[in-house]
């Protein structure tokens, strides 16, 4: 009995039980030297900002939203301390040389903490992760939510992300700092837990903006009174374009298909049928493309989607092994950075997750959009492609083929009038970081949008 409470005791004293390796000290301060932010450094002596969302988990569109935001809040004020909470933080420490925390307490998976925890409904682990979050924003001089589609219960409890975004927000209000959701996405809450939590968090922010005017009819369902709240690009838009070559004169069309292990939000069995389907006239279409000489490049946007590769790259290489030796190609990508470049190569694209569409669109490439989500369609629409869209679970290939043609055969202008729309997105999210820079740090907004501009010309020339 004494050693069981001996145990229990050192458990408690443990960070919150945490039963996972945690980074020791001199790996934090690696890190921490690493993006100039370790107490000790000159840099350090400027607001902490953490950056709250679901980060590190393999969603390379999530990722690079969080850089997009480090790139803006790091051009406004490069003595910030930064620190992420998120659900990976081992990754976004590797990948960023970020400080970054988890968001939950690590649950036990056995012994009498993981029973009691269970007996009690689980409402133990809830309350430790508040008191977790209460310590991990002490200190903290602003919490920013950058980007993705945090808002929305697809796929989710309400004890999940609705659950931590508001601890999150209610712990940085009572620390007496400053929250702010920037371009963010919102989409289908269904839950009415998930609605309360959702709405209550979005209520604590000093500053809000949405990527879209749909995110903002959702939370108008919900309750949310967000009228006056601005509409900003993804901020996926502001992140830095890969070099690349003019395309060779002769060289065969390459297209670029963005690939999803996609099965929709339904039933084991039904979502298999969804998933067979969506796989088999992607392969219809490649077979197409290769009979005509077209090079296919294929893309990924999330870790789990290289099941959905491997499937088509099967299928396509058993119909035509030779032409599948030679024309098509599948480079798996680690972050947003890798995908971009592998677009950058590409002449056309097909795609269905929603940040292969942005960057596609985002490096000029005329692009047919396999959608899940009415985003999808909003976006195409404003960037003038409104004409070459279709939901991924009812798409018909006849009518794919002829988009793709259409397309291809207004190339030119529709690469015209994407430099146009990106050139006025960049402009917009200039704008942004100033009312940004203006709420959390107290910065004039003029002067945070010319600095800025300083920033993006030196860039620009640099790259030039």
């Amino acid at each position: 009995m004494s050693s069981r409470r001996t145990s229990v005791t050192a458990f408690f004293r443990r960070p919150f039980g945490v039963r996972t390796r945690q980074p020791d000290a001199h790996e934090l301060a690696r890190a921490e030297r690493a993006t100039g932010t370790h107490p000790g450094h000159p840099a350090a002596l400027g607001p902490h900002v953490a950056l709250f969302g679901n980060f590190g988990t393999g969603n390379l569109g999530n990722d690079g939203s969080l850089e997009a935001m480090l790139i803006a809040l790091r051009e406004l004020r490069p003595d910030l301390r930064l620190t992420c909470i998120c659900p990976g933080p081992e990754r976004v420490r590797e990948d960023h040389h970020l400080r970054a925390l988890p968001m939950d307490w690590p649950r036990p998976d056995r012994g009498l903490v993981h029973l009691v925890n269970k007996a009690l409904g689980k409402l133990p682990g809830k309350l430790v992760d508040l008191v977790q979050t209460l310590r991990q924003t002490k200190g903290i001089d602003a919490l920013v939510v950058p980007g993705t589609g945090l808002l929305d219960d697809t796929g989710e409890r309400p004890s999940g992300i609705p659950y931590a975004l508001f601890r999150a927000c209610f712990a940085a209000r009572i620390r007496g700092a400053k929250v702010a959701f920037v371009s963010v996405g919102a989409g289908s809450i269904r839950h009415p837990l998930s609605r309360w939590l959702l709405k209550r968090a979005i209520g604590l922010a000093h500053y809000r903006s949405f990527r879209d005017t749909l995110s903002k009819e959702c939370l108008a369902r919900i309750g949310c009174t967000c009228d006056a709240d601005p509409v900003y690009p993804d901020i996926a838009f502001r992140l830095p374009s890969p070099p690349h070559g003019a395309r060779r004169e002769g060289a065969p069309l390459t297209v670029g298909l963005g690939v999803m292990a996609y099965g929709g939000w339904r039933d084991e069995a039904e979502s298999r049928a969804i998933y067979r389907t969506y796989v088999g006239k992607l392969v219809q279409f490649v077979l197409w493309l290769l009979d005509r000489g077209h090079r296919v490049r294929l893309l990924m946007g999330e870790t789990r989607d290289q099941r959905a590769v491997d499937d088509l790259v099967a299928a396509v290489t058993a119909k035509r092994p030779v032409l599948a030796a030679a024309w098509l190609e599948a480079e798996p990508a680690r972050s947003l950075h890798e995908l971009m470049r592998q677009i950058a190569e590409t002449d056309i694209v097909v795609a269905t997750r929603f940040h292969n569409i942005i960057c596609a669109l985002k490096l000029g490439r005329p692009t047919v959009s396999l959608g899940y989500s009415p985003r999808h369609d909003a976006l195409m629409e404003d960037m003038g492609l409104g004409a070459f869209c279709q939901h991924v679970e009812t798409f018909d290939v006849a009518a794919l083929v002829d988009q793709f043609a259409r397309l291809l055969a207004r190339r030119g202008d529709c690469e015209r009038c994407l430099a146009e729309r990106n050139r006025a997105y960049e402009e917009q999210l200039r704008r942004q970081d100033g009312l940004l820079a203006a709420t959390l740090f107290a910065l004039p907004e003029k002067a945070a949008s010319s600095r800025q501009g300083q920033r993006s010309a030196s860039c620009s020339r640099h790259r030039k």
